[in-house]
């Protein structure tokens, strides 16, 4: 296990650390961004791309993967690295976010009235879901689920756990963490028991919005000795305020020889504050989603590049920016494109994203080296 994650400096200021992953398809520098690649892609960017932009990392999940092309048929072509060509350090969720993101849409179309049963139901035992490509059911256990991980392949693998919907009363907040805790324990034994591939395991704590459950949810999953913990359950609809807090309540439990992924959580500002309490990878969706909205970040914040006020602005997208798109593209251009709705407006603003997205990891792994965050 610690072949697995070396910490290189602890910052003398706070909690904040610099450190090394090390997998099979590469080393982490941490603090990093993982972005997400949902289906076995970065949305827009070829593996090139995303190789050049300087990802360390991406994110697949296991559930829509089992939906489509089907775990079997990854395992077949050599796992998610050969099949998607993403040759870099990949970690999986376990499909545990779709009990809270799918029973959401549930729960809107019971307002709406609509019939839409995508979780058809959750147990002790697991959950069973109804695809959202061909509405065949799927069925996940804590077994199932680090089977199927284990044929999609990924570095690094999320223990089944169930992500609970905001605001969850206490008592089921507590009844969803013990769940989570005891799929843990089936989770680590299923990868006792099974040869697999050098996957590693991170347990999940949850919680919800609850600190006497937050804290004893940190101190089983840490206590298990998985080879990485992450924090789960956070980013859901609750505050800015309640989701640092989550965060804060467990920072004093959080390992200091294993790495701590924060799931779901990508926004400047969050990162910046939250850093400081352990975290040593991050992922979320928002870079490449506003992306593809046409909201591109600057250095000093962000513009909606679809405004009409940039038709004729023919300044470098981010006058502060070196990447490909800074070079050789204005912000003229991309508001042509994306008012245009050409494809290519969706590519250079979801590298310009992900490239300044890189460039905030580096200033924050100097700013660590230097005891100043």
């Amino acid at each position: 296990m610690n072949n697995f994650f070396k910490v290189l400096h602890k910052s003398k200021k706070s909690k904040a650390r610099i450190g090394e992953i090390k997998t099979s398809h590469g080393i982490i520098k941490t603090p990093s961004f993982v972005a997400v690649g949902t289906k076995g892609t970065v949305k827009a960017l070829t593996p090139e791309l995303v190789k050049q932009i300087g990802t360390q990392a991406a994110f697949v999940n296991t559930y829509h993967l089992v939906t489509h092309p089907g775990a079997e048929i990854i395992e077949k072509a050599g796992g998610i690295h050969k099949y998607s060509r993403l040759n870099m350090p990949l970690m999986s969720d376990s499909g545990g976010f779709q009990v809270f993101s799918l029973a959401r849409e549930q729960r809107k179309a019971d307002i709406r009235g609509e019939e839409q049963p995508l979780v058809v139901k959750i147990s002790d035992d697991g959950v069973k879901f109804r695809s959202a490509f061909d509405g065949k059911l799927i069925e996940f256990t804590p077994e199932k689920s680090m089977e199927y991980q284990r044929k999609i392949g990924a570095d690094i693998n999320m223990a089944f756990d169930e992500c609970t919907y905001y605001p969850a009363t206490h008592e089921y907040a507590e009844k969803a963490m013990e769940r989570t805790h005891e799929w843990l324990t089936q989770c680590i034994k299923f990868k006792e028991d099974s040869s697999s591939l050098k996957q590693y395991l991170y347990g999940v704590i949850q919680g919800a919005t609850y600190k006497d459950l937050r804290k004893k949810s940190a101190e089983f999953v840490v206590s298990q000795n998985t080879p990485g913990v992450a924090i789960g359950g956070v980013s859901v609809g609750e505050s800015k305020k309640e989701m640092r807090d989550q965060v804060k309540w467990v920072a004093d439990y959080l390992p200091k020889d294993r790495p701590v992924h924060l799931l779901g959580v990508g926004q400047v500002d969050d990162i910046i504050d939250l850093v400081k309490y352990g975290i040593d990878t991050f992922d979320c969706v928002e870079p490449t989603r506003l992306a593809r909205m046409g909201v591109i970040y600057q250095v000093r914040g962000e513009i909606d590049i679809t405004k009409n006020i940039y038709k004729n602005n023919l300044e470098k997208v981010d006058v502060d920016c070196n990447c490909y798109v800074c070079t050789y593209f204005t912000k003229s251009y991309l508001h042509h494109l994306f008012k245009q709705r050409e494809i290519l407006g969706y590519t250079l603003a979801t590298y310009h994203n992900l490239w300044t997205m890189e460039k905030l990891f580096e200033r924050l792994r100097d700013l660590i080296s230097k005891d100043l965050v």
